[in-house]
């Protein structure tokens, strides 16, 4: 047997690698699914990636079927420290189940976390976990004056934006934007408009909540908007080797927008 430790410091025991996973995570059922994939035996309903992902659904990522978990006889079970709730792990863990916590906050974590447990699960493909920190470490450092402050707002009705301390907020950081937020008390803070500090961008993802074109932006005009991949934004796993030449697509318009003033 083997003791591993996740991200939370619990020990995690194999007795081999596993051979029947359940993973928790959208994110990382797709990082499973491009490094393991016969080992892949259950997903949330929320994992749509990969698209052909043959996996039975075993609930949301917030309500997960804990007695059809265990049904599946997984080897080992993957799950988030923000993605899923503490009591379904514990009871997954009080049936005797294996469960590898991992808590990411940032993309070099992302790419650390990543790349134990790959290991852990002795996976035998990764050459897209190599592309993705080769692209996010070779990005340049960008200039004051090339920087711009945001608010990154995730939900409305009511207003969420994101705060300190999140894998979206870093993402964005090494990109060139630098969050308004990012010294809030609260990791996803609920703030009306006209309580945020000053900002010249706004920064929209397609998740959770589906900003488009015809909502959202208008309740910033005349302040940029930016409409953003979500899945660029804040999936950690093979999502990372695309996202930064989709992200900055996205953002460039709004980045350079000359004209507009910024909020008051």
């Amino acid at each position: 047997m083997t003791i591993h430790r996740d991200d939370t410091g619990a020990d995690v025991r194999l007795d081999e690698p596993p051979r029947r996973i359940v993973s928790l995570v959208p994110s990382l059922t797709e990082a499973l699914a491009a490094s393991a994939p016969e080992t892949l035996v259950g997903a949330t309903n929320w994992c749509s990636h990969p698209t052909d992902l043959d996996a039975v659904r075993i609930g949301g990522t917030k309500n997960p079927d804990v007695g059809a978990i265990i049904r599946l006889a997984p080897d080992l079970v993957i799950a988030n420290a923000e993605e899923n709730r503490a009591d379904d792990v514990d009871a997954l863990r009080s049936a005797g189940q294996q469960v590898w916590v991992t808590d990411i906050r940032t993309v070099g974590q992302a790419l650390n976390s990543l790349a134990r447990l790959l290991e852990a699960i002795n996976a035998p493909s990764c050459s897209w976990l190599d592309d993705a920190r080769s692209r996010w470490e070779s990005l340049p450092d960008r200039p004051t004056a090339e920087r711009r402050r945001a608010v990154i707002t995730i939900w409305r009705r009511p207003w969420m934006h994101v705060g300190s301390d999140t894998y979206a907020g870093d993402v964005l950081r090494r990109l060139g934007i630098d969050n308004v937020l990012a010294n809030s008390p609260e990791r996803y803070p609920r703030l009306k408009l006209e309580d945020l500090p000053p900002y010249d961008l706004v920064v929209l993802p397609d998740e959770p909540y589906a900003f488009h074109a015809h909502d959202g932006p208008e309740s910033f005009d005349p302040i940029p908007c930016a409409l953003v991949d979500g899945r660029s934004l804040t999936w950690y796993g093979p999502a990372m080797v695309q996202a930064p030449e989709i992200l900055l697509n996205q953002l460039a318009s709004a980045m350079h927008d000359g004209n507009r003033q910024p909020s008051t």
